[in-house]
């Protein structure tokens, strides 16, 4: 029995979840399809995913196909749980991409698709509706082709499109048009295909496994239409899957690695950790590390097979495991021998960040355990606590993303909160090099403690590093330890309240008095010399950029380009290919929003807008400071 990983990824609406439920249906895990206007599925469970009919996190449920065990990993499909699609792929074998055979390419369907070529990740498209009104075939593979990848080659014919009774025939042998099509795509990339294809010795079996081959190397993207609703075209998707994807590796007498790619909590609130495991064997009571220095030992295993995970004492390479005992354990952590490759890191930071308020004051304390607990779940939604106000902030990356906040701190800890007006987050850069330095118990310094720092700017994404030019003997390990740590803590908010990144602090002169100096001498002390040191530096507020891909009617642009400009958009390339214009630039975050609001009345319903986080950028104009 081999393993396939596969992921089921989307635009919203376009029938992802539907099409697990009918994936499940057909393989006999279920006894009955769900509905997501129901909200019965099997994959979106939580409350709030049935209430919105969206999947807001990723669902694995196991499944056979002939001699393959599929782990299927439902995935969001909203733009604001991105990161959560990006979590799942670096663990994925291969994928198919749900396209709306009625909406066509949407934004998020182009992000994704970008993504998975960029990783290589295998990749079958599922046109799904063509039993819809307005479903196309021959339009949507030209969409596909001009707007995903060139790439693309249709699997067979659509017959009453549009209708009740629309069906998907796959192509064969005799279909001389399919054979012209495939050989047209394969001989790009294969010159020995090629010679074949000139010399008439190219024959169908040869052309199959060609396509098998390109597909697994992300070179080819095999399209098949049909209805997640009613089932048609789903044995040709599912003879593609077995036939076309790649398996997972069988290397179980190697070192053990793996990516936890989610964490869960178990009924009596444990962590338990959902990973990949590439190769090597995980028993239970095996010490295992995970990420930087952690080790635990294992104390449950569960497999996914069947439909759900059961426990097992053991578990191997291509395995979805959900591991207990790891109780420092986070998203993205390494287990065993980090796996190689691009799996992870590619995650776009949030640029939004709100204030969240218990209505009743003494759930404070509540409230904060409770999103320390779902920001250990997710550690790209990052927590501020004012030391001032007492007020806690959350980062997001979208509106829906605060309702499933909301919803969760209801549902899950019986919190009732409300959220402040949403604003952007910005960062500090410093302008140029500043230094200070405090002598113990000298010039008002109530501290048993010397300290001098430096802080110089660093390359544009580049983050924060601490190194010494003192010697390592002059003070115990532990001091050093504690001012490293606490510069790190005081650069969340610099001079204007952002966090300072991209530079580089430098401990310049230390001191202690033994024996009485003690760590917290060297906690109280370092934010005093660095906010010394970062003001005689200065710091340059740097606001988010996205980079935006727009396309609108060409006769609608002469009324959007004054707005792009009042809303400081700055195209940087700019195309016309017949009625269609394609513009490329960057925009600040924060007007985003507006530009999303305003195109459809601009374009009549027509624009497409596409973003994606680019850089910061230094602020023009005033510079804002953070709300405290």
């Amino acid at each position: 029995m081999t393993t396939l990983n596969l992921g089921i990824l989307a635009h919203v609406d376009a029938g992802k979840t539907s099409l697990t439920e009918r994936l499940l249906y057909a393989a006999g895990v279920i006894d009955a399809v769900g509905s997501v206007d129901d909200g019965n599925t099997q994959t979106d469970s939580s409350a709030l995913e049935r209430r919105r009919g969206i999947t807001i996190k990723s669902a694995v449920v196991s499944f056979r196909l002939g001699d393959v065990t599929v782990n299927l990993i439902d995935t969001p499909g909203h733009p604001d749980f991105i990161a959560e699609v990006e979590r799942v792929l670096g663990v994925l074998d291969g994928a198919v991409l749900v396209v709306s055979a009625v909406e066509g390419v949407q934004a998020q369907t182009r992000i994704l698709m970008r993504t998975l070529r960029r990783l290589r990740i295998p990749t079958l498209i599922f046109a799904n509706k063509i039993d819809r009104r307005g479903a196309r075939s021959d339009g949507l593979l030209r969409a596909l082709a001009e707007r995903l990848t060139p790439a693309v080659v249709a699997m067979g014919a659509v017959r009453g499109l549009g209708t009740r009774d629309a069906a998907f025939t796959p192509y064969g042998p005799g279909d001389e048009d399919f054979r012209a099509a495939l050989a047209d795509l394969l001989t790009r990339h294969d010159d020995d295909l090629l010679t074949a294809y000139v010399e008439d010795a190219l024959t169908y079996p040869r052309l199959r496994d060609a396509l098998a081959a390109q597909v697994r190397q992300g070179r080819a993207h095999p399209v098949f239409f049909g209805s997640a609703i009613t089932g048609t075209g789903l044995d040709a998707l599912t003879a593609g899957i077995r036939e076309l994807l790649p398996r997972a590796g069988d290397d179980a007498d190697g070192p053990v690695s793996g990516t936890v790619f989610k964490i869960e909590r178990g009924a009596a609130g444990e962590k338990v950790a959902c990973a990949r495991l590439f190769s090597g064997t995980v028993r239970v009571r095996d010490a295992l590390r995970f990420g930087d220095a952690g080790e635990a030992k294992v104390t449950g295993i569960s497999v996914f097979d069947g439909g759900a995970a059961v426990p097992r004492g053991r578990a191997g390479p291509g395995d979805i495991v959900r591991l207990r005992g790891l109780g420092g354990v986070r998203i993205g952590d390494s287990l065993g021998e980090p796996p190689s490759g691009d799996a992870t890191g590619h995650f776009a930071p949030p640029t939004l960040e709100t204030v969240v308020v218990p209505r009743r004051r003494s759930d404070r304390g509540a409230l904060h355990a409770a999103l320390t607990e779902l920001a250990e779940q997710d550690p790209l939604i990052g927590l501020r606590q004012d030391d001032l106000g007492q007020e806690i902030s959350v980062s997001l990356y979208g509106e829906v993303q605060k309702e499933v906040i909301q919803a969760t701190l209801a549902d899950d800890f019986g919190l009732d909160v409300e959220f402040r007006e949403t604003t952007t987050l910005h960062v500090e850069r410093p302008a140029g090099t500043g230094e200070a330095v405090e002598v113990g118990q000298k010039d008002g310094n109530p501290f048993l403690a010397t300290i001098g720092l430096r802080v110089d700017p660093a390359p544009a994404g580049s983050g924060t590093r601490f190194r010494l030019e003192v010697e390592l003997g002059c003070l115990p390990y532990a001091f050093f330890a504690a001012v490293e740590e606490t510069t790190h803590a005081t650069l969340r908010r610099g001079p204007r309240g952002w966090q300072v990144t991209d530079c580089t602090v430098t401990m310049t002169r230390a001191g202690y008095f033994p024996p009485v100096s003690t760590a917290a001498d060297f906690r109280g002390l370092t934010p005093r010399v660095l906010r010394a040191a970062l003001r005689r530096a200065g710091t340059v507020v740097c606001e988010p950029l996205q980079r935006f891909h727009l396309e609108v009617p060409e006769d609608t642009y002469g009324g959007l380009a004054p707005v792009l400009g009042r809303l400081r958009a700055v195209p940087r390339t700019t195309e016309v290919h017949g009625t269609v214009r394609t513009v490329e630039g960057e925009i600040p975050a924060a007007r985003v929003h507006e530009l999303e609001r305003r195109l459809p009345g601009l374009t009549r319903g027509e624009g497409l807008l596409e973003c994606t986080f680019d850089r910061y950028a230094p602020v023009h104009g005033e510079a804002p400071g953070r709300p405290r």
